[in-house]
């Protein structure tokens, strides 16, 4: 009578047990985000360009300081380091978040990915989930590398802030010549030791490190919005097109409306927070705007929805 042998390879399996679950999405999507060579050349992009460029900036602008006194008062030196990576950050983050989900339905693995695991909230979750985490540590790493790279070099100009200690900057700069000189028939030399009179402006370290975090939390909700919007279209170059005129289409063509419906439009646009939250001096941003906080609270409102959405279609459509 012929036997049968037993398939080893079955049988050494461990039997199924439990049910896949959020754990194991994001531990999923961890992986695909690790996996992938684009990710690191992309997120090296966006700390060599926004580290690089702000370096470049403020060794220009700590060459005009010391060349131009004057202009001192009032330098927001946080605000030009992080300027770089304000604004170049949100495109280059954009481009990830957008590429995140949209990436998966352009090469067919959206399927394998929900063939794996059937509860499409959870996939879609783990996703904005593990992105979001990855775009804010990242953010973090880069927000304060500008800081502390623009920081060294304002040092010599004696406008830079610290993270640890209150700074002081000049609040106002005004020309001192109580003792002059003519040295021609309408002439004079100024011929006071202290040739300018200046008040200072104290600096808190919170307000220093507010702007950073707040800048790096900006960046992050760019990455969100750019998610959203990937997952409503998906379809990287329409997401990333999008994304480009929320953030930089959209407010310049804003410049040309009528000034009462500028003012009053501006403060709701997603990218609006990046005028007022990397500020450390106040009275200096747009007062059209409202302060760096709520302002960034309307650039969350912003990636709140457009997750919510994405969420929604990403339930109801077919892979």
């Amino acid at each position: 009578m012929a036997t049968t042998t037993p398939d080893v390879r079955l049988s050494s399996l461990p039997p199924a047990a439990g049910r896949a679950g959020l754990r194991g999405a994001l531990a999923s999507e961890l992986t695909k985000i690790r996996s992938v060579r684009s990710t690191y050349w992309t997120l090296g992009a966006l700390f060599v360009v926004s580290v690089g460029l702000g370096i470049a900036i403020a060794a220009g602008t700590n060459a005009h300081l010391n060349s131009h006194p004057m202009t001192k008062a009032q330098f927001d030196a946080t605000q030009t380091s992080l300027f770089a990576f304000t604004y170049l950050g949100e495109l280059i983050i954009g481009v990830i978040g957008a590429m995140v989900i949209t990436s998966e339905y352009s090469t067919g693995m959206i399927r394998t990915s929900l063939w794996a695991q059937p509860r499409r909230g959870v996939v879609y979750a783990a996703k904005a989930i593990s992105f979001g985490v990855v775009a804010l540590v990242v953010s973090l790493v880069t927000a304060f590398a500008a800081f502390l790279a623009g920081q060294a070099m304002y040092g010599s100009s004696g406008v830079a802030v610290s993270l640890f200690h209150t700074s002081r900057i000049p609040n106002t700069m005004r020309p001192n010549c109580s003792q002059t000189q003519q040295v021609g028939p309408n002439s004079f030399r100024c011929m006071d030791p202290h040739p300018t009179v200046t008040s200072w402006l104290e600096i808190h370290p919170l307000t220093v490190l507010a702007a950073v975090v707040g800048t790096a939390l900006f960046i992050t909700l760019v990455a969100l919005i750019a998610y959203g919007v990937g997952a409503i279209v998906r379809h990287s170059a329409g997401a990333i097109g999008i994304v480009i005129a929320l953030v930089f289409v959209i407010p310049i063509l804003e410049n040309v409306l009528p000034e009462n419906w500028h003012d009053d439009i501006m403060r709701f646009l997603p990218d609006a927070a990046n005028q007022v939250v990397p500020l450390t001096i106040a009275g200096t941003g747009s007062p059209n705007l409202w302060s760096a906080w709520p302002q960034l609270g309307v650039t969350a409102l912003w990636a709140v929805a457009l997750v919510l959405v994405g969420a929604f279609l990403f339930r109801k459509r077919d892979a």
